[in-house]
Protein backbone atom coordinates (compact mmCIF):
# COMPACT_ATOMS: atom_id res chain seq x y z
CA UNK A 1 0.00 0.00 0.00
CA UNK A 2 1.35 3.42 -1.10
CA UNK A 3 2.20 6.01 2.05
CA UNK A 4 1.86 9.64 2.05
CA UNK A 5 4.29 12.04 3.10
CA UNK A 6 2.87 11.47 7.07
CA UNK A 7 3.09 7.82 6.70
CA UNK A 8 -0.79 7.73 6.71
CA UNK A 9 -1.78 4.66 4.72
CA UNK A 10 -2.95 6.49 1.20
CA UNK A 11 -6.11 5.80 -1.01
CA UNK A 12 -5.68 2.00 -3.23
CA UNK A 13 -8.60 3.06 -5.34
CA UNK A 14 -7.09 5.78 -7.40
CA UNK A 15 -6.85 5.65 -11.00
CA UNK A 16 -4.22 4.06 -13.48
CA UNK A 17 -3.61 7.86 -14.72
CA UNK A 18 -2.66 9.03 -11.39
CA UNK A 19 0.73 6.75 -11.60
CA UNK A 20 2.16 9.25 -14.06
CA UNK A 21 1.96 11.85 -11.06
CA UNK A 22 3.40 10.00 -8.23
CA UNK A 23 6.50 8.67 -10.93
CA UNK A 24 7.26 12.25 -11.40
CA UNK A 25 6.94 13.01 -7.63
CA UNK A 26 10.26 10.44 -7.48
CA UNK A 27 12.66 11.53 -9.50
CA UNK A 28 14.20 13.64 -6.65
CA UNK A 29 14.70 9.83 -4.80
CA UNK A 30 18.15 9.10 -3.78
CA UNK A 31 20.69 7.00 -5.46
CA UNK A 32 19.93 3.39 -4.97
CA UNK A 33 21.40 1.49 -2.36
CA UNK A 34 23.38 -1.64 -3.31
CA UNK A 35 21.89 -4.62 -4.21
CA UNK A 36 23.16 -6.62 -1.41
CA UNK A 37 20.74 -4.30 1.53
CA UNK A 38 19.01 -6.77 3.54
CA UNK A 39 15.82 -8.08 2.04
CA UNK A 40 12.92 -10.15 2.98
CA UNK A 41 13.59 -13.89 3.31
CA UNK A 42 12.15 -16.80 1.71
CA UNK A 43 10.40 -18.70 4.58
CA UNK A 44 12.33 -21.52 6.74
CA UNK A 45 12.25 -25.07 5.06
CA UNK A 46 10.85 -26.50 8.65
CA UNK A 47 7.89 -25.18 9.75
CA UNK A 48 6.80 -25.21 13.64
CA UNK A 49 3.23 -26.02 12.15
CA UNK A 50 4.58 -29.65 10.86
CA UNK A 51 5.56 -32.56 12.67
CA UNK A 52 8.94 -33.06 13.48
CA UNK A 53 9.32 -36.14 11.71
CA UNK A 54 8.37 -34.14 8.10
CA UNK A 55 11.00 -31.38 9.16
CA UNK A 56 13.49 -33.57 7.26
CA UNK A 57 10.76 -33.87 4.09
CA UNK A 58 9.76 -30.13 4.38
CA UNK A 59 14.07 -29.61 3.49
CA UNK A 60 14.29 -32.02 0.79
CA UNK A 61 10.99 -30.24 -0.83
CA UNK A 62 13.30 -27.00 -0.24
CA UNK A 63 16.21 -28.49 -2.49
CA UNK A 64 13.58 -29.32 -5.30
CA UNK A 65 11.99 -26.14 -5.17
CA UNK A 66 15.50 -24.58 -5.98
CA UNK A 67 16.40 -27.68 -8.37
CA UNK A 68 13.40 -26.61 -10.49
CA UNK A 69 15.37 -23.42 -11.73
CA UNK A 70 19.04 -23.03 -13.20
CA UNK A 71 21.50 -21.62 -10.61
CA UNK A 72 21.65 -18.49 -12.96
CA UNK A 73 17.77 -17.89 -13.15
CA UNK A 74 17.83 -18.49 -9.16
CA UNK A 75 20.62 -15.41 -8.93
CA UNK A 76 18.57 -13.49 -11.05
CA UNK A 77 15.99 -13.73 -8.97
CA UNK A 78 17.62 -13.22 -6.41
CA UNK A 79 19.01 -10.15 -7.10
CA UNK A 80 15.94 -9.05 -8.87
CA UNK A 81 13.97 -9.31 -5.37
CA UNK A 82 16.57 -7.08 -3.58
CA UNK A 83 16.07 -4.68 -6.16
CA UNK A 84 12.35 -4.16 -5.71
CA UNK A 85 12.99 -4.24 -1.78
CA UNK A 86 15.62 -1.24 -1.79
CA UNK A 87 13.03 0.72 -4.02
CA UNK A 88 9.82 0.02 -1.73
CA UNK A 89 12.17 1.55 1.08
CA UNK A 90 13.52 4.29 -0.69
CA UNK A 91 9.86 5.20 -1.66
CA UNK A 92 8.39 4.48 1.70
CA UNK A 93 5.89 1.31 0.47
CA UNK A 94 5.54 -1.52 1.84
CA UNK A 95 5.94 -4.85 0.21
CA UNK A 96 3.31 -6.99 1.97
CA UNK A 97 0.69 -7.88 0.74
CA UNK A 98 1.47 -7.72 -2.59
CA UNK A 99 -0.06 -4.59 -3.90
CA UNK A 100 -0.33 -4.50 -8.31
CA UNK A 101 -0.18 -0.73 -7.57
CA UNK A 102 2.84 -0.66 -6.18
CA UNK A 103 4.35 -2.73 -8.82
CA UNK A 104 2.96 -0.79 -11.31
CA UNK A 105 4.77 2.17 -9.98
CA UNK A 106 7.69 0.08 -9.76
CA UNK A 107 7.98 -0.97 -13.61
CA UNK A 108 6.86 2.41 -14.57
CA UNK A 109 9.97 4.18 -12.78
CA UNK A 110 12.05 1.16 -14.20
CA UNK A 111 10.92 2.25 -17.98
CA UNK A 112 11.49 6.21 -17.38
CA UNK A 113 14.76 5.72 -15.60
CA UNK A 114 13.19 7.92 -12.47
CA UNK A 115 16.25 7.41 -9.97
CA UNK A 116 18.77 5.77 -12.22
CA UNK A 117 21.07 6.69 -14.54
CA UNK A 118 19.43 4.93 -17.51
CA UNK A 119 15.85 3.01 -18.11
CA UNK A 120 15.78 -0.61 -17.95
CA UNK A 121 15.17 -2.25 -21.20
CA UNK A 122 11.71 -4.08 -21.91
CA UNK A 123 12.97 -7.50 -21.16
CA UNK A 124 14.72 -6.28 -18.12
CA UNK A 125 11.86 -4.83 -17.01
CA UNK A 126 9.70 -8.34 -17.61
CA UNK A 127 12.04 -10.30 -16.12
CA UNK A 128 11.64 -8.49 -13.06
CA UNK A 129 8.14 -9.05 -13.25
CA UNK A 130 8.31 -12.38 -13.51
CA UNK A 131 11.16 -12.50 -10.74
CA UNK A 132 8.64 -10.40 -8.09
CA UNK A 133 5.76 -13.33 -9.17
CA UNK A 134 7.85 -16.29 -8.54
CA UNK A 135 9.46 -14.54 -5.08
CA UNK A 136 5.82 -13.53 -4.31
CA UNK A 137 4.83 -17.37 -4.35
CA UNK A 138 7.35 -19.15 -2.80
CA UNK A 139 6.34 -16.75 0.19
CA UNK A 140 2.88 -18.18 0.22
CA UNK A 141 1.32 -15.04 -1.53
CA UNK A 142 -0.27 -14.52 -5.11
CA UNK A 143 0.77 -11.32 -7.11
CA UNK A 144 -2.19 -10.61 -9.39
CA UNK A 145 -0.24 -9.75 -12.82
CA UNK A 146 -3.69 -9.29 -14.68
CA UNK A 147 -4.39 -6.27 -12.25
CA UNK A 148 -4.77 -3.45 -14.43
CA UNK A 149 -1.91 -1.73 -12.44
CA UNK A 150 0.16 -3.86 -13.81
CA UNK A 151 -0.79 -5.12 -17.04
CA UNK A 152 -1.88 -1.70 -18.55
CA UNK A 153 1.14 -0.22 -17.45
CA UNK A 154 3.45 -3.42 -18.71
CA UNK A 155 1.41 -3.11 -22.12
CA UNK A 156 2.16 0.27 -22.59
CA UNK A 157 6.05 0.17 -21.70
CA UNK A 158 6.03 -2.68 -24.35
CA UNK A 159 4.31 -0.38 -27.25
CA UNK A 160 6.46 2.88 -26.49
CA UNK A 161 10.01 1.12 -25.74
CA UNK A 162 10.10 -2.46 -26.85
CA UNK A 163 12.82 -2.89 -29.45
CA UNK A 164 14.12 -5.45 -32.08
CA UNK A 165 16.23 -8.26 -30.10
CA UNK A 166 19.82 -7.64 -30.63
CA UNK A 167 21.17 -10.96 -31.29
CA UNK A 168 24.88 -12.19 -31.12
CA UNK A 169 26.93 -12.30 -33.99
CA UNK A 170 27.58 -15.92 -35.15
CA UNK A 171 30.64 -18.01 -35.47
CA UNK A 172 30.92 -19.34 -38.88
CA UNK A 173 33.36 -22.04 -39.25
CA UNK A 174 36.17 -19.95 -41.52
CA UNK A 175 36.06 -17.26 -38.35
CA UNK A 176 36.34 -20.58 -36.01
CA UNK A 177 39.59 -21.56 -37.74
CA UNK A 178 41.32 -18.64 -37.07
CA UNK A 179 40.44 -18.01 -33.67
CA UNK A 180 41.95 -21.76 -32.93
CA UNK A 181 45.26 -20.54 -34.41
CA UNK A 182 45.16 -17.53 -31.44
CA UNK A 183 45.21 -20.67 -28.67
CA UNK A 184 48.64 -22.08 -27.95
CA UNK A 185 48.25 -25.78 -28.87
CA UNK A 186 51.77 -26.33 -25.99
CA UNK A 187 49.71 -25.79 -23.41
CA UNK A 188 47.06 -27.24 -21.08
CA UNK A 189 45.02 -24.31 -21.62
CA UNK A 190 44.99 -23.49 -25.62
CA UNK A 191 44.07 -27.43 -25.22
CA UNK A 192 41.32 -26.92 -23.26
CA UNK A 193 40.18 -23.71 -24.82
CA UNK A 194 40.12 -25.61 -27.87
CA UNK A 195 38.25 -28.64 -26.83
CA UNK A 196 35.45 -25.88 -25.17
CA UNK A 197 35.48 -23.64 -28.98
CA UNK A 198 34.80 -27.33 -31.39
CA UNK A 199 32.84 -28.71 -28.89
CA UNK A 200 30.38 -25.88 -28.34
CA UNK A 201 30.15 -25.11 -31.85
CA UNK A 202 29.74 -28.69 -33.50
CA UNK A 203 27.55 -29.46 -30.53
CA UNK A 204 25.91 -26.11 -30.84
CA UNK A 205 25.89 -26.18 -27.40
CA UNK A 206 25.02 -23.34 -24.68
CA UNK A 207 27.96 -22.45 -22.00
CA UNK A 208 26.11 -23.60 -19.00
CA UNK A 209 26.32 -27.15 -21.00
CA UNK A 210 29.32 -26.90 -22.12
CA UNK A 211 30.84 -26.40 -18.76
CA UNK A 212 28.23 -28.81 -17.08
CA UNK A 213 29.40 -32.02 -18.54
CA UNK A 214 31.29 -34.82 -16.84
CA UNK A 215 33.52 -37.69 -18.12
CA UNK A 216 30.60 -40.43 -17.22
CA UNK A 217 27.30 -40.48 -15.90
CA UNK A 218 26.33 -39.78 -12.29
CA UNK A 219 29.71 -38.50 -11.44
CA UNK A 220 28.77 -35.21 -9.70
CA UNK A 221 26.44 -33.77 -7.95
CA UNK A 222 26.14 -30.32 -10.21
CA UNK A 223 26.56 -32.46 -14.09
CA UNK A 224 24.09 -31.36 -15.83
CA UNK A 225 25.50 -34.30 -18.85
CA UNK A 226 28.24 -36.64 -19.87
CA UNK A 227 30.23 -38.09 -23.05
CA UNK A 228 30.64 -41.16 -24.75
CA UNK A 229 33.70 -41.84 -26.94
CA UNK A 230 32.76 -44.14 -30.36
CA UNK A 231 34.42 -44.89 -32.95
CA UNK A 232 32.31 -42.44 -35.44
CA UNK A 233 32.29 -39.58 -33.12
CA UNK A 234 30.91 -38.17 -29.68
CA UNK A 235 27.35 -38.42 -27.79
CA UNK A 236 26.61 -36.28 -25.76
CA UNK A 237 23.18 -36.20 -23.20
CA UNK A 238 22.47 -33.10 -22.12
CA UNK A 239 19.77 -31.47 -19.61
CA UNK A 240 18.99 -28.55 -20.97
CA UNK A 241 16.18 -26.12 -21.42
CA UNK A 242 13.99 -28.48 -22.83
CA UNK A 243 14.81 -31.60 -20.73
CA UNK A 244 17.04 -34.34 -21.12
CA UNK A 245 18.11 -34.50 -24.70
CA UNK A 246 21.01 -36.80 -26.89
CA UNK A 247 23.42 -34.59 -29.32
CA UNK A 248 25.79 -35.98 -31.35
CA UNK A 249 28.76 -34.77 -32.89
CA UNK A 250 30.63 -36.77 -35.44
CA UNK A 251 34.42 -36.55 -36.21
CA UNK A 252 35.39 -33.43 -38.72
CA UNK A 253 37.21 -33.77 -42.00
CA UNK A 254 40.27 -32.94 -40.32
CA UNK A 255 42.27 -33.26 -36.89
CA UNK A 256 42.85 -29.55 -36.90
CA UNK A 257 39.79 -29.14 -36.20
CA UNK A 258 37.56 -32.09 -35.43
CA UNK A 259 35.67 -31.54 -31.78
CA UNK A 260 36.54 -35.41 -30.99
CA UNK A 261 40.23 -35.13 -31.32
CA UNK A 262 40.38 -32.03 -29.96
CA UNK A 263 38.41 -33.21 -26.47
CA UNK A 264 40.41 -36.60 -26.40
CA UNK A 265 43.51 -34.69 -26.26
CA UNK A 266 42.90 -32.18 -23.97
CA UNK A 267 41.64 -35.39 -21.57
CA UNK A 268 44.59 -37.35 -21.86
CA UNK A 269 47.36 -34.35 -21.25
CA UNK A 270 45.34 -33.06 -18.60
CA UNK A 271 44.75 -36.56 -17.08
CA UNK A 272 41.11 -35.96 -16.52
CA UNK A 273 39.15 -39.55 -16.32
CA UNK A 274 36.31 -38.96 -14.31
CA UNK A 275 34.42 -35.64 -13.29
CA UNK A 276 33.88 -32.19 -15.10
CA UNK A 277 35.40 -32.56 -18.36
CA UNK A 278 36.55 -28.35 -18.31
CA UNK A 279 38.46 -27.13 -15.42
CA UNK A 280 40.64 -24.44 -14.47
CA UNK A 281 44.41 -24.50 -15.58
CA UNK A 282 46.50 -23.47 -12.70
CA UNK A 283 50.37 -23.03 -11.72
CA UNK A 284 51.27 -21.14 -15.36
CA UNK A 285 49.59 -23.35 -17.20
CA UNK A 286 50.81 -26.56 -16.19
CA UNK A 287 48.38 -27.98 -13.37
CA UNK A 288 44.47 -29.12 -13.93
CA UNK A 289 41.92 -27.88 -10.62
CA UNK A 290 39.65 -30.33 -9.71
CA UNK A 291 36.19 -27.66 -9.70
CA UNK A 292 34.52 -27.10 -13.09
CA UNK A 293 34.64 -23.62 -14.97
CA UNK A 294 32.32 -21.41 -14.84
CA UNK A 295 29.73 -20.41 -18.02
CA UNK A 296 31.05 -17.32 -17.97
CA UNK A 297 34.54 -18.75 -18.80
CA UNK A 298 32.80 -19.55 -22.37
CA UNK A 299 31.59 -15.95 -23.04
CA UNK A 300 34.89 -14.61 -22.36
CA UNK A 301 36.13 -17.09 -24.35
CA UNK A 302 34.84 -16.24 -27.62
CA UNK A 303 35.01 -12.67 -27.36
CA UNK A 304 38.60 -12.58 -26.37
CA UNK A 305 39.50 -15.28 -29.22
CA UNK A 306 37.02 -13.81 -32.11
CA UNK A 307 38.64 -10.04 -31.27
CA UNK A 308 42.46 -11.29 -31.24
CA UNK A 309 41.29 -13.51 -35.11
CA UNK A 310 39.99 -9.77 -36.16
CA UNK A 311 36.48 -11.40 -36.68
CA UNK A 312 34.41 -8.23 -38.25
CA UNK A 313 36.94 -6.23 -38.25
CA UNK A 314 35.72 -3.95 -40.66
CA UNK A 315 33.41 -2.37 -37.49
CA UNK A 316 35.12 -0.28 -34.81
CA UNK A 317 36.31 -2.13 -31.33
CA UNK A 318 33.66 -0.74 -29.60
CA UNK A 319 31.16 -2.53 -31.66
CA UNK A 320 33.24 -5.46 -31.60
CA UNK A 321 33.17 -6.28 -28.21
CA UNK A 322 29.73 -6.48 -27.90
CA UNK A 323 28.86 -8.65 -30.87
CA UNK A 324 30.17 -12.46 -29.68
CA UNK A 325 29.31 -14.03 -26.56
CA UNK A 326 28.83 -17.97 -26.10
CA UNK A 327 25.51 -18.38 -28.51
CA UNK A 328 28.20 -17.40 -31.21
CA UNK A 329 29.05 -21.02 -31.41
CA UNK A 330 25.30 -21.88 -31.64
CA UNK A 331 24.33 -19.03 -34.00
CA UNK A 332 27.44 -20.53 -36.00
CA UNK A 333 26.61 -23.85 -36.85
CA UNK A 334 22.81 -22.64 -37.34
CA UNK A 335 23.95 -20.67 -39.95
CA UNK A 336 26.48 -22.98 -41.65
CA UNK A 337 25.23 -26.47 -41.42
CA UNK A 338 23.71 -26.93 -44.81
CA UNK A 339 21.02 -30.09 -44.24
CA UNK A 340 17.54 -29.94 -43.44
CA UNK A 341 16.51 -27.72 -41.01
CA UNK A 342 15.18 -29.79 -38.50
CA UNK A 343 18.26 -31.63 -38.00
CA UNK A 344 20.07 -28.21 -36.90
CA UNK A 345 16.78 -27.84 -34.67
CA UNK A 346 17.28 -31.18 -33.14
CA UNK A 347 20.83 -30.63 -32.44
CA UNK A 348 20.06 -27.12 -31.12
CA UNK A 349 17.08 -28.53 -28.44
CA UNK A 350 14.73 -26.02 -29.52
CA UNK A 351 11.13 -26.96 -29.29
CA UNK A 352 10.20 -24.83 -32.72
CA UNK A 353 11.63 -24.13 -36.17
CA UNK A 354 10.81 -20.76 -36.00
CA UNK A 355 13.62 -20.54 -32.90
CA UNK A 356 16.23 -22.21 -34.77
CA UNK A 357 15.29 -19.86 -37.61
CA UNK A 358 16.34 -16.87 -35.55
CA UNK A 359 19.82 -18.51 -35.47
CA UNK A 360 20.24 -18.58 -38.80
CA UNK A 361 22.26 -15.50 -39.95
CA UNK A 362 22.95 -16.18 -43.49
CA UNK A 363 19.69 -18.37 -44.28
CA UNK A 364 17.99 -17.55 -47.63
CA UNK A 365 14.91 -16.13 -46.49
CA UNK A 366 13.62 -15.35 -49.97
CA UNK A 367 14.01 -19.05 -50.70
CA UNK A 368 9.93 -19.26 -50.92
CA UNK A 369 8.44 -16.55 -53.19
CA UNK A 370 5.10 -15.88 -52.31
CA UNK A 371 5.26 -13.03 -54.58
CA UNK A 372 5.87 -14.68 -57.67
CA UNK A 373 3.49 -18.03 -56.56
CA UNK A 374 0.76 -15.28 -56.45
CA UNK A 375 1.72 -14.76 -59.57
CA UNK A 376 2.76 -11.52 -59.61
Amino acid sequence: MVRDGQGSAASGDDDLPDIVDIVMAMATAPDEPPLDAPSPPLPAAASPHLPAHLEALAGRARDYVEAASSANTRRAYASDWKHFASWCRRQGVEMFPPDPQVVGLYITAQASGTGAKRPSSVSTIERRLSSLTWNYVQRGQALDRKDPHIATVMAGIRNKHAAPPRQKEAILPEDLVVMLETLDRGTLRGLRDRAMLLLGFAGGLRRSEIVGLDCGRDQTEDCRGWIEILEKGLLVTLRGKTGWREVEIGRGSSDLTCPVVALETWLKLARIAHGPLFRRVTGQGKAVGAERLNDQEVARLVKRTALEAGVRGDLPEGQREKLFAGHSLRSGLASSAEVDEHYVQKQLGHASAEMTRKYQRRRDRFRVNLTKASGL
